[in-house]
């Protein structure tokens, strides 16, 4: 008899699911956990706060449950009867990281409902559905036990394969001789599916072939769960599957044949996703190896997880031939610039900013950006420049140095050591400098040079007035209200905060802030009338030089030199 839970729709309109888990022959004194973070989202999210009415019993006796801390009880257990509790579990979060549960659509992660039984986590378990609303669905990667429901080998693969419900759309195609299904709830009607599948497939052979050649893929069945919604972004990779959020306007429209800003970038979060299924779900920060689900769990390998995996995203997109390579350049000097515009870029490392994720990355606020750097985007970017650099050397490519580390670790935990190890057999040489200055130290990245090196020309153009004055601005209808600050910038020195409500410029009343270069002069100084906790201020801003500040932007040079032509070629097909 397997670790089970029946889980329930109990109540549709008050979301929430009603769980029932069985733990055949339980301790004496048997302790249950929840979850206090899902894996691939780095931050304490307290699940058990969402839990109620948790009740315990052995056949027809009640058993007493005594809370330990904040998502752990005991349970006094007699005799080796079958311990069963049953609690509910408040769904109501849209995000791909928790539950939601309402008349339409039902979704969950196992770190959202699903008990962990202390002790018993390497046996079988097992997940059997209640009865569902009519024309609802089920979509997960769980395999399907033999006498129904769902089986997971171990408490770690029960966790790791999310369920989507609902009268959702679904279809399907097969990579490298793999099923691959992909469902999306919440689409307009007019929503095309087939591009959507076709486009799918194409980054998933483009992938595959990445880490295997001809050869199959760690999984044997693959499923993406797309929730389509008015306004969101995001992903969490899961060991065969990927649960998606994405602006339904940004899906694949019929009829409609461009290739739009919007549906590019959400086949940038496919690819990124996907290619979580090998980085970091299976080649793993050593520190990952065992999860623990009580506490953080902390890696300085971010960098390298996300930040590859996002150097690699829209790049796999090129490869196989769903973006051309204007618009490729168009995405790295977005993600240049965006680091460029972040003044925690000199404060913090990548590395520390890996091991910061669970307090500042998943923490943000205003200050964030004058005291971090993503690992994401300047993660990508070191990617960028190491195969860059290899690929000028003529030792190698990055591409190899992440297949390196697949075969080497047998798709297991690795560690930093293991990267750089990677990189001295495929570059014939060490990193350890670049690795020291641009992981673990703060300096720029040598980009222009690597770049104008592969045929690719930098030049500027004038960034938006908001971000030379260092404002970031959230502008509504009738309000400019500023978000962030950033260190250093004509705006701070100014004394403007965020938070604040941005008024009028010399006496002009503004409702959008770049309506005020109509009748600002370049360079000279200007009153700007603000709103702080209701009261009136004015603050002087002294732009100097800085409103012409300058934004890079890429673009193919037309008759490179003949190795600048051999390396881009290489690099990205042109």
């Amino acid at each position: 008899m397997m670790i089970a839970y029946r889980i329930e729709l109990h109540d549709l309109h008050a979301h929430q699911f009603r769980v029932t888990l069985t733990v055949p022959a339980p301790a004496a004194a048997q302790r249950l956990s929840l979850p206090v973070w899902i894996p691939g989202s780095y931050m304490v999210r307290e699940f058990a706060r969402h839990l109620s009415r948790l009740e315990a019993r052995q056949g027809d006796k009640a058993v007493t449950l005594t809370p330990l801390d904040k998502t752990t009880w005991q349970a006094a257990c007699k005799g080796r009867t079958p311990l069963t509790l049953s609690y509910l579990v408040y769904a109501f979060d849209t995000s791909v990281r928790a539950a939601f549960l309402d008349a339409s659509r039902g979704f969950f992660n196992g770190t959202s409902l699903c008990l962990r039984v202390e002790g018993r986590e390497a046996e079988p378990h097992a997940i059997t559905l209640g009865e569902l609303p009519r024309g609802w669905q089920v979509a997960t990667s769980m395999p399907v036990h033999a006498k129904g429901g769902y089986a997971a080998a171990d408490y770690d693969e029960l966790v790791d394969h999310p369920f989507e419900l609902g009268a959702f759309w679904r279809g399907d195609f097969t990579a490298h001789d793999v099923a691959h299904e992909f469902v999306v709830a919440g689409a307009w009607p007019g929503f095309d599916g087939e591009r959507l599948l076709n486009d799918a497939k194409k980054i998933c052979e483009a992938q595959i072939a990445f880490w295997h050649g001809e050869k199959k893929p760690p999984f044997a069945r693959y499923v993406f769960l797309l929730n389509a919604v008015d306004d969101g972004y995001g992903g969490l990779e899961h060991r065969a599957s990927t649960a998606l959020i994405a602006k339904r306007r940004d899906l694949p429209q019929q009829g409609v044949t461009v290739m739009t800003e919007g549906y590019a970038t959400l086949l940038g979060l496919v690819s990124h996703e996907y290619f979580h299924a090998w980085n970091v779900k299976r080649l793993k920060p050593a520190e990952l190896a065992r999860i623990d689900y009580t506490r953080e769990n902390h890696t300085a390998l971010l960098w390298f997880f996300e930040g590859f995996t996002s150097y690699y995203d829209d790049l796999l997109l090129l490869r196989g031939g769903l973006i051309d390579a204007p618009r490729y350049l168009r995405l790295i000097a977005k993600t240049i610039n965006t680091v460029a515009a972040t003044p925690g870029r000199a404060v913090q490392s990548v590395a520390e900013a890996s091991f910061d994720a669970w307090t500042k990355y998943y923490r943000s606020d205003e200050n964030t950006p004058n005291a971090t750097v993503s690992y994401y985007a300047k993660g990508s970017l070191v990617a960028l420049a190491l195969d860059l650099t290899l690929r000028a050397e003529g030792k190698g490519t990055l591409d190899e140095v992440m297949r390196r580390l697949w075969q080497g670790s047998r798709g297991g935990p690795i560690d930093g050591s293991d990267i750089a190890a990677a990189l001295k057999r495929i570059g014939a040489r060490s990193y350890a400098k670049e690795i020291a200055a641009w992981v673990h130290g703060t300096d720029e990245l040598p980009l222009p040079a690597l770049l104008e090196a592969a045929g690719v020309a930098l030049s500027s153009e004038k960034t938006a007035y908001a971000a030379a004055l260092g404002l970031r601005l959230v502008e509504g209808a009738n309000t400019v209200q500023v978000k962030q600050v950033l260190a250093g910038s004509v705006a701070m020195r100014a004394g403007v905060s965020a938070g604040d409500e941005l008024l009028a410029a010399d006496g002009w009343r503004i409702r959008r802030l770049d309506e005020a270069q109509q009748w600002l002069e370049p360079g000279r100084d200007f009153e700007l009338l603000l709103v702080r906790d209701q009261r009136l201020q004015r603050v002087t801003l002294q732009p100097g030089s800085v409103a012409a500040a300058t934004q890079v932007v890429l673009s193919l040079v037309v008759k490179p030199s003949a190795r600048a032509t051999a390396l881009r070629r290489a690099w990205i097909g042109v």
